[in-house]
């Protein structure tokens, strides 16, 4: 079926549909990844966006079992590909990209250029726009949606199980799920550490959790949208409880410790960002997913990484106590593994 993708300046675009046939509005966005469209589909911080994957052939090695998402469904509103593959090859494959999207109720396009359309974004930022096929819709903009709430598990939760074994758990951690990709969690079980995976809105002092220490996950949207994340972490911080907020996380921890955020032009999405140790030589290649980060740094804060592009904040650390955050994703799933130290940094503190 043809379809076409409405930008909120008047472009327009025609393609082909590989997805659900639908109508939907969100936010368009671009990411510069080659390869990992399973996780970066059922990645929580793009709940309400439509996303454009510059790499050119999507869909040549299928979909995995749910044991390789990041979360249980596709989060993504809409995707734009420039040639989609239906014949995929590998040995995980167990279904195509297009029957999954279907199955799941998401609408895509193939579209030639992909190439412009990401020019354009670039040039003029990250703009509201609509997948068209067959009825008309209106345009929405998600980010004037609280879209934590939407994403964020509704109860508390122990990860506990024969897989995951962390009942004899020495340390325990609170997972403040914003959005939080699973392969966080995974990286704190692998380190033998207990989790207890919360809701956005739950303060883990107020309910009586016993932890020693607070994660505060990725997520999508305005990170001043999630007010009940910032006041439970400014409760937390004033308890000196060691605090490690990743992605979202790293501009929450910013505003509830008096800092301040902004959003960016059209963001950092890939598995490809350079993020530069502050007051060293040292780069690392990331994961990210963002459109926002911190501007203002917080009293008693210094940056802890910087992004070498275009030199915005990639991480925050307190200069005497255990509280830290990093924009970008140390779990790296899809992605390098660079920055998988940073979990080891945050156990040291428990």
């Amino acid at each position: 079926m043809q379809g076409k993708l409405v930008l909120k300046d008047g472009t327009q675009i025609s393609g082909l549909s590989f997805g659900k046939e639908k109508s939907i509005a969100g936010e368009v966005v671009f990411s510069t990844g080659m390869v990992g469209y399973p996780e970066s589909l059922t990645d929580p911080s793009y709940a309400g966006q439509i996303l454009v994957m510059t790499y050119p052939l999507i869909g040549n090695y299928g979909v995995p079992s749910k044991e390789h998402w990041e979360s249980g469904k596709i989060q993504v509103a809409g995707l734009i590909v420039s040639s989609y593959i239906d014949t995929p090859s590998h040995y995980q494959s167990e279904k195509s990209l297009g029957q999954w999207l279907k199955d799941e109720g998401i609408p895509a396009l193939e579209i030639k250029d992909t190439r412009g359309l990401t020019q354009k974004l670039r040039a003029k930022g990250v703009l509201l726009g609509k997948i068209e096929l067959g009825s008309k819709t209106g345009f929405i903009d998600p980010n004037r949606e609280n879209l934590v709430a939407r994403v964020s598990t509704k109860e508390i939760y122990e990860i506990n199980n024969s897989d995951k074994s962390t009942g004899n758990g020495q340390k325990t951690v609170v997972l403040l799920d914003c959005g939080a990709k699973e392969n966080i969690a995974n990286e704190l079980v692998k380190r033998g550490v207990k989790v207890i995976v919360a809701p956005w809105n739950c303060n883990p002092l107020e309910a009586g959790l016993k932890f020693d220490g607070l994660m505060i996950s990725n997520g999508p949207g305005d990170p001043k949208m999630a007010k009940a994340t910032i006041t439970t972490v400014k409760e937390v911080l004033a308890k000196k409880i060691p605090t490690f907020g990743i992605c979202l996380g790293n501009q929450i921890l910013a505003l509830a410790a008096g800092g301040d955020t902004y959003k960016l032009k059209f963001g950092h999405r890939g598995q490809n960002q350079p993020a530069v140790l502050a007051n060293t030589d040292k780069c690392y290649l990331t994961t990210q997913n963002h459109g926002f980060a911190v501007g203002k740094i917080p009293r008693g804060f210094k940056e802890w990484f910087y992004n070498a592009n275009d030199q915005t904040n990639e991480g925050i650390r307190h200069e005497k106590l255990p509280f830290m955050s990093v924009q970008f994703h140390p779990e790296s799933r899809p992605g390098p593994l660079d920055t998988g130290w940073l979990f080891d940094e945050f156990i040291k503190k428990l």
